[in-house]
C-alpha cells in the first residue's frame, strides 16, 4: 500500500503550504503531488493577509521540503511537481534546480517511474479570456471559445515563434507524451481537467460574449478524449477552483479512469489522499 498526497491551485498562500508540510511531516506520505498555480500572482498575491517573499520558491517551498528532508530522512517522499498557467515559465529553471537539489522532480511533459506506476506530467490548459498565455495551447483545432484570448494573441514570458504556437495542440502533446504505452499503471498529473466532467464546471451560467452563450464547462477536449481512450488507471487536475463547489464532486469517473482534482474555492487547504492501488477509496480533507 502506498500513501499519496495531492495538492493543486495554492497560488502561493503560504499558510496552505504550512499545513501541507506539517501533513507530510505527521503522515509521511511515500509521494507529493502538485498539479500547478503554486505560485503567488495576479490578484492571489493581493488577496493574501501574507507577507509574500520575493524568492516564494527559495524562501517558501525549497525551505519547507528542505526542512522536512532533514526530519524525515529516508522517509522523505517522493515529490512531483507541474506550473499551472498563472504561474510564469521563467520560473521554470527553478524547480529544474530544486530537482538538481534532490528536493522534487520536475515532470511537466515527462515521464517517470514510481514504484510499480508510471507517473506523465502535463501542464498546458486550453485558451482562457487571461493575456499571460505561457501555459495555454490550442486544444484539439484552432477553435478559442467565445470570450477567451487566442495564444498567438497573448503574452508570453519567453521568446517563442508563432508557428510554434499556432500549429501546436495539447492533442498532439499527448500523443507524443504517451506514445503506445500501456496506461493501465499511469498516474497523469495534469492542470486542466477533462471537459464536460464534474472536475470543470465554471461559474459561467447565463453569461455571455457578443451575444453567445458561454460553455460552462471549461476543460480540456483532448485530455478528455485522451482519458476515455488511453484509460491511464488515474488521473490528478486542477483549475477550476469552484468546480467541486457547483457539481458537489471533487472526483469523477471516464471508463476505468479515477479523476480527482484537488482545486478549491474556499480558504483551506484541500488534501486529496489516494492509494493508487485502490484509487476508489481516495478522500479529500479540507485543512
Amino acid at each position: 500500500m502506498s500513501l499519496c498526497f495531492f495538492v493543486s491551485d495554492l497560488h502561493g498562500n503560504i499558510n496552505s503550504y504550512n499545513k501541507l508540510f506539517n501533513k507530510i511531516e505527521e503522515e509521511k506520505p511515500d509521494a507529493v503531488f502538485f498539479g500547478g498555480d503554486l505560485l503567488p500572482s495576479g490578484l492571489f498575491a493581493y488577496s493574501s493577509s501574507d507577507n509574500i517573499p520575493k524568492d516564494f520558491i527559495g524562501e517558501v517551498i525549497k525551505t519547507g521540503f528542505f526542512n522536512i528532508k532533514q526530519i524525515l530522512k529516508e522517509k522523505y517522499p517522493r515529490v512531483f511537481i507541474i506550473l499551472g498557467n498563472d504561474d510564469s515559465k521563467t520560473d521554470e529553471d527553478s524547480f529544474i534546480q530544486g530537482e538538481k537539489e534532490g528536493l522534487w522532480e520536475y515532470i511537466h511533459n515527462k515521464k517517470v517511474s514510481f514504484e510499480e506506476y508510471s507517473v506523465y506530467g502535463y501542464s498546458y490548459i486550453p485558451p482562457t479570456p487571461f493575456l499571460m498565455k505561457d501555459w495555454e495551447k490550442y486544444d484539439v483545432s484552432r477553435y478559442v471559445d467565445p470570450g477567451c484570448v487566442p495564444p498567438e494573441e497573448g503574452s508570453h514570458s519567453f521568446v517563442v515563434k508563432k508557428d510554434d504556437i499556432v500549429y501546436s495542440t495539447i492533442k498532439k502533446d499527448l500523443e507524443q507524451l504517451a506514445g503506445e504505452d500501456d496506461l493501465s499503471k499511469a498516474v497523469f498529473l495534469f492542470h486542466s481537467p477533462p471537459y464536460k466532467t464534474k472536475l470543470d464546471r465554471a461559474a459561467l451560467d447565463g453569461k455571455m460574449f457578443d451575444h453567445a452563450p458561454l460553455d460552462v464547462h471549461i476543460g480540456s477536449i483532448a485530455i478528455q478524449r485522451f482519458i476515455n481512450t488511453k484509460q491511464p488507471l488515474i488521473t490528478l487536475h486542477g483549475h477550476v477552483h469552484e468546480s467541486a463547489s457547483i457539481t458537489g464532486s471533487w472526483q469523477d469517473k471516464l471508463k476505468k479512469t479515477y479523476a480527482f482534482s484537488a482545486a478549491h474555492n474556499g480558504k483551506e487547504l484541500a488534501l486529496v489522499r489516494f492509494d493508487p492501488g485502490f484509487p476508489g477509496e481516495a478522500d479529500r480533507e479540507l485543512i
